[in-house]
């Protein structure tokens, strides 16, 4: 694990989905009753007919063909209307957004989300006011891993050529969320998110879990027993 350094840094650009918000329980528990419905396998027995680099709106209709529109208004009404119960944010989050709050650094969410579920979720779970950006699926020129995404969730905040490894983070759970990093040249903070098949790459600071990356931002790695 590498040590970050604070120092020159101005915004953290989060990811959403299992990075602030453990949202994989509900979006499961929804999509395999709609694809029951449709008389298909559950949404993991399909991984061999979706593509990892878009988003999981945009897998419909490589699973559901040419229903995906219905379909995917049926998961997102079947979603929405659970997912007050099942959400839940991860231990370190909260504690990890007052620490950047507080010391004046801009906090983001960039995800390739559907907006309406986004923007119906997050207050469930955090103040909106909280960050100084938010972008959604299908909002930037590309989604992420493009630094067209970024590059929005950044728009007000700084200029591109501001950006660099030390003002700016992108943290996620996901290999695509360390593509956008360096696509835009952010420092790329991996939270939870490599596989053990997965070779550690030296360009990215990698974390357990926010709790391990909240005791290294507030120096209290050290202390831990």
């Amino acid at each position: 694990m590498n040590k970050l350094d604070t120092g020159g840094l101005k915004a953290v650009v989060f990811d959403w989905d299992g990075t602030l918000a453990e949202t994989r329980t509900p979006r499961l528990w929804a999509v395999n009753r709609i694809m029951a419905a449709y008389g298909l396998p559950d949404w993991e027995s399909t991984r061999d007919r979706q593509n990892p680099l878009l988003s999981f709106m945009d897998n419909f209709p490589l699973v559901f063909g040419a229903r995906a529109e219905a379909a995917y208004a049926e998961y997102a009404a079947l979603y929405k209307a659970n997912v007050a119960r099942m959400i839940k944010t991860f231990p370190g989050v909260r504690e990890t957004l007052a620490f950047l709050t507080e010391r004046g650094i801009k906090i983001c969410i960039m995800t390739n989300k559907d907006r309406r579920l986004l923007d119906f979720e997050l207050p469930l779970l955090f103040a909106p006011s909280l960050f100084a950006r938010v972008v959604c699926g299908h909002e930037a020129a590309h989604d992420k891993p493009d630094a067209a995404h970024a590059l929005l969730a950044l728009q007000g905040i700084m200029e591109p050529a501001e950006i660099s490894r030390q003002t700016v983070w992108v943290a996620g759970d996901s290999a695509l969320d360390s593509m956008t990093a360096e696509a835009v040249g952010a420092l790329p903070v991996r939270i939870a998110g490599r596989k053990a098949t997965e070779k550690a790459d030296p360009r990215i600071v990698y974390f357990d879990d926010f709790e391990q990356f909240y005791r290294q931002l507030s120096g209290r790695e050290e202390g831990k027993r």
